[in-house]
């Protein structure tokens, strides 16, 4: 057999071995990581660093845990904390670490129905829709954007869903797909500040409501505990996680803009 040819045959055995096996992890996410294009930005700069490959399933939070408690994917990277805390609690991660942060806002038509422009407290402007019978976009899909809409609805003693199909509506979508009813609709909605900003079909929609503590929006990782799911690739997965806290990945988080503006805040322990 020609040199050549044994060299080639070589070169293809090699890189069918597992030494030559790309590194790879799955993160379960909610979506306005991926939608408001911080993925885009930051997994090149640690693949980089680390030559391992993440690669990404973007959800409603609820759903992130619900894949992840099936053992499907490495890393868990949410914003319910209390669902994450339980995540743990009952044995699917190994622990849970803050990353970054933003916050909600409140987005709605120039007439503005309900009257809440300008406002600062969640509650009462949550008061004023339902008192007026505005109309409300929400996302309805257990995601963790839902989960604080309903906390509030919750602080301010108003259940909504008994108005379900009439001035709230519930869209089970995306907050993409929820700001297009909103928009299309003119009714208002709840949004992480990431998707807004992010967003390309704004209309003559506005910032109604901001700036309420309550609207404070954290970001947890969380590594699948291989006990429970023996295919996790936790090296790889717990690698992705100590570079998202630490020095670098923090800087890379808060160094992504769009517009001008800064769409998340690092604030890893």
């Amino acid at each position: 057999m020609r040199l050549s040819t044994l060299l080639a045959a070589g070169l293809l055995f090699a890189m069918s071995s597992p030494l030559w096996a790309e590194r790879s992890i799955l993160v379960q996410s909610t979506t306005s990581t991926a939608n408001s294009g911080l993925y885009d930005h930051i997994l090149p700069i640690f693949a980089k660093a680390t030559g391992i490959t993440v690669n990404v399933v973007a959800v409603g939070t609820g759903q992130a845990i619900r894949n992840a408690q099936n053992c499907d994917g490495d890393v868990l990277l949410v914003h319910a904390k209390a669902a994450e805390e339980a995540f743990v609690q009952e044995g699917y991660g190994v622990s849970r670490a803050d990353v970054m942060y933003n916050d909600f806002v409140f987005v709605g038509p120039p007439s503005d129905p309900a009257g809440i422009a300008g406002g600062s407290d969640a509650a009462v402007a949550l008061t004023a829709i339902a008192e007026t019978e505005a109309l409300f976009v929400s996302r309805g899909d257990d995601s963790g954007t839902h989960k604080k809409e309903m906390a509030l609805w919750a602080s301010a003693d108003i259940d909504p869903t008994g108005a379900s199909g009439t001035w709230y509506r519930e869209t089970g979508s995306g907050m993409g797909a929820t700001l297009n009813v909103g928009v299309g609709m003119s009714g208002y909605v709840m949004t992480d500040r990431a998707t807004w900003i992010s967003f390309g079909n704004k209309g003559d929609f506005g910032i109604v409501v901001e700036g309420d503590p309550a609207l404070f929006n954290q970001y947890g990782v969380i590594l699948v505990n291989p006990s429970r799911c023996p295919s996790v690739k936790a090296e790889d997965g717990q690698a992705f996680i100590d570079w998202l806290v630490s020095a670098d990945g923090q800087s890379a988080i808060g160094a992504y803009t769009r517009d001008g503006q800064q769409l998340f805040f690092p604030n890893a322990q």
